[in-house]
């Protein structure tokens, strides 16, 4: 399934990538060279740890290159006043004074002070193309919920 991803979440993860596969390799290689030299690999806690991140960095560099691979890159300027990727969106929910704002888009999106509203989650998909004044209902695991949309701004 192709992600949605503005520009500038595009690029960070270009440079994430770019830098896990030259840096970051040659980094964690030569840690684990080092805990090598150390001697017994069987009892070596830092040779163990050294391995684990080596996977956990290998497992972020496939997802990176999946995303990467499928992805829809949006142009922010091109947004109106509906819910699409790349948006802001604030609202309130049916029976509470609050007001929520989210950055509507991947996770892999991150705005300062703004959590992520996947455009794929019940919520997500109910808000896609809507327009401020909008009232919509999803279905959330908790049961049915109705959202009204406060404002929509890039």
């Amino acid at each position: 399934m192709a992600e949605t991803l503005t520009r500038q979440a595009y690029d960070r993860l270009v440079d994430e990538l770019d830098e896990l596969t030259t840096r970051g390799r040659i980094e964690i290689a030569k840690v684990i060279e080092a805990a090598r030299a150390l001697g017994d690999l069987s009892e070596n806690g830092d040779y163990h740890a050294a391995k684990d991140s080596q996977g956990k960095m290998e497992a972020r560099i496939r997802q990176i290159q999946s995303i990467l691979r499928d992805a829809v890159v949006v142009d922010e300027a091109s947004l109106s006043d509906e819910v699409a990727v790349g948006c802001t969106v604030t609202l309130r929910y049916a029976g509470d004074e609050d007001l929520e704002s989210y950055f509507f888009g991947s996770i892999e999106e991150k705005r300062p002070g703004l959590a992520s509203l996947s455009p794929s989650s019940p919520l997500g998909q109910a808000l896609i193309g809507r327009k401020a004044g909008s009232v919509v209902s999803y279905q959330a695991p908790g049961g049915q919920l109705e959202v009204e949309i406060v404002k929509v701004g890039s």
